[in-house]
């Protein structure tokens, strides 16, 4: 994964969530999709959480149950600290995706911004293979990149940026057959300072045998 555990450890060590360049105080386009494919009492995982609010509000609004990964242990802590007793409610797992070997389906996969930083085509290729084993027959992913026009870099690392052409596909072509585009949309983050970073969200479904 790119950065590495350190890198992203010393990235939320350093600055406060909300002075973080991805932080949203309300995820909206995350959660208009995640309401749209997710019913309550299914399972969902949101990849690369960091210290996103996602979760909260799911809490808030009775899904369940609700999984979160992340290759860094101090996003993790800022979550489960922000949290408090609600974190009980949530499966945390410290883990790098593209090594990461889920046990078990999920209903719904959420990627805010990890794709983008694999810019090996070997990570890539390791990221799609635990996204096939992690979701469920008709599963949905929802997988979020920054967009052709924006940033090429993010904490200081390269990041390949996607079209939701593009993105298609690439998945079509590392899990050929296996996942539709059922959804795209574009929107314009705005980071605590103000600057606009354009993203784009892409909503897939996997093929039921």
């Amino acid at each position: 994964m790119a950065g590495g555990q350190k890198h992203w450890d010393d990235v939320y060590g350093a600055r406060s969530e909300d002075a973080l360049t991805w932080f949203e105080a309300t995820p909206a386009v995350s959660l208009d999709l995640v309401r749209d494919h997710l019913q309550p009492g299914e399972p969902f995982i949101d990849i690369g959480v960091g210290a996103s609010r996602l979760v909260d509000v799911l809490i808030d609004e009775g899904f369940g149950p609700l999984t979160v990964l992340d290759l860094s242990a101090a996003a993790l802590a800022v979550s489960r600290q922000r949290l408090g007793p609600r974190a009980d409610d949530v499966a945390w797992i410290e883990a790098d995706i593209t090594t990461w070997e889920p046990d078990r389906y999920y209903a719904v996969w959420h990627d805010r911004a990890v794709f983008h930083f694999l810019t090996a085509a070997e990570d890539r290729a390791s990221y799609t293979r635990a996204l096939s084993a992690a979701l469920r027959p008709g599963g949905i992913a929802i997988i979020a990149t920054f967009a052709d026009d924006g940033p090429e870099k993010c904490s200081g690392l390269p990041i390949a940026r996607y079209e939701p052409e593009d993105l298609a596909r690439e998945l079509a072509r590392l899990l050929p057959g296996q996942f539709e585009t059922i959804d795209a949309r574009r929107h314009m983050h705005i980071t605590p300072k103000g600057n606009r970073q354009s993203f784009q969200y892409s909503v897939f479904r996997k093929a039921v045998p």
